[in-house]
């Protein structure tokens, strides 16, 4: 875990994909994209049919090293909304295990329209002042955590291109990066993005390499 302080709140990076919150106990992800295989699988592309476990097992894997009570995803949980009745056995029972572990929270997203089958399902959320939802809200004043962009860092280094899945992060805001197998990214510098993030006086990109935190400047105000 990786600590890191966001709007008078100590938060942790776990991995490059999640977030832990100490003070609830709260692990957070977004943009899981479950069954996105299966589902491109129904127009003739075929991907390997493991996305779900892959991204379960991760998920799995951060609740542990966390030891976190409650989970909240922040939207784009499955790909479309049959995606909960694909889940083969083996997945399904990898969801229900942690789901019956944790209070496990689903915000609505964009590709959420279908059932889930465990869980609670809200289309926003406030825990302990920070607002939750799946994609970051304009105007909206108080500090906010979402999803939705799939941000990543792309940088040259060595003389090669490495992109990294990465938060993004401005006085108020902060944007998760996409959790799932499956997920492609947008740039963190991109005008959306920015948009999004609606920074005051800076707005930054944060990923961790070999347990340190790397912040890169994504924009800042002129003096």
């Amino acid at each position: 875990m990786v600590p890191f302080s966001f709007a008078g709140e100590e938060l942790a990076l776990i991995g490059p994909r999640a977030l832990y919150w100490p003070r609830e106990r709260a692990l957070l992800v977004a943009d899981l994209h479950l069954e996105k295989a299966s589902f491109y699988a129904r127009f003739g592309q075929m991907l390997p049919p493991y996305d779900s476990r892959e991204t379960l097992a991760r998920l799995a894997d951060a609740v542990r090293e966390t030891q976190a009570r409650r989970v909240f995803c922040l939207g784009d949980n499955f790909h479309d909304a049959d995606g909960a009745e694909r889940l083969e056995p083996h997945a399904a029972g990898m969801l229900d295990a942690l789901t019956r572990a944790t209070d496990w929270v689903w915000i609505a997203g964009n590709h959420d329209q279908g059932r889930v089958p465990s869980g609670t399902v809200v289309e926003e959320l406030e825990v302990g002042g920070l607002i939750l939802r799946h994609e970051a809200l304009a105007g909206e004043t108080r500090p906010e955590l979402s999803g939705h962009f799939h941000p990543k860092l792309k940088v040259v280094a060595r003389g090669r291109s490495v992109s990294r899945p990465c938060a993004a992060m401005s006085e108020r805001k902060l944007i998760l990066p996409a959790f799932g197998a499956l997920t492609g990214g947008l740039n963190a510098s991109d005008p959306a993005i920015l948009a999004a993030l609606a920074p005051q006086r800076a707005a930054d990109a944060l990923l961790t390499v070999k347990g340190r935190l790397l912040q890169f400047p994504l924009w800042r105000a002129a003096a």
